[in-house]
């Protein structure tokens, strides 16, 4: 199940020269590999976000998060995302990669990482990312309590 898209795969009309990396996983993410497939020579930044499983939600203890894609639609949501963010910002490449199942306290759901000529640009990009992220979740989510 780890694989990036192309953006013919997506359905959604190519827009040339865009490189995007766009993955939903099962696997833990490595934040280090994401910045590499980013970063370009011209890039003078990656701006990059992680976010984690905490330990409470709503003033409960957690236990676990589960994410699940049964309609297989958050490729194609999270694509929108990004190129919304190419629409916007002058950045060379975006990558957001969500990973669905069941994680643990302290375990990576989510890398945004945008590689642009400047750091305003980068973080306001990847700032947008999350935003737009957790206003629209891709995915559905389950928060198991303690």
């Amino acid at each position: 199940m780890n694989r990036a898209i192309n953006e013919n795969e997506s359905g959604l009309p190519d827009t040339a020269g865009d490189h995007f990396v766009i993955e939903i996983v099962d696997k833990p993410i490595s934040p280090e590999e994401i910045v590499r497939k980013v970063k370009t020579d011209d890039s003078g930044c990656v701006a990059t976000y992680v976010g984690l499983i905490r330990d409470n939600s709503h003033g409960k203890a957690v236990r676990s998060v589960e994410y699940r894609d049964p309609a297989k639609t958050a490729r194609d949501r999270l694509l929108k995302i990004a190129r919304e963010v190419k629409a916007k910002w002058p950045v060379n490449n975006v990558a957001i990669v969500h990973r669905i199942g069941v994680l643990k306290v302290g375990e990576i759901n989510l890398v945004a990482a945008v590689a642009a000529g400047h750091r305003q640009e980068g973080f306001a990009a990847c700032a947008y990312i999350v935003d737009r992220f957790k206003s629209d979740l891709p995915t559905e989510k389950i928060e198991t309590y303690l």
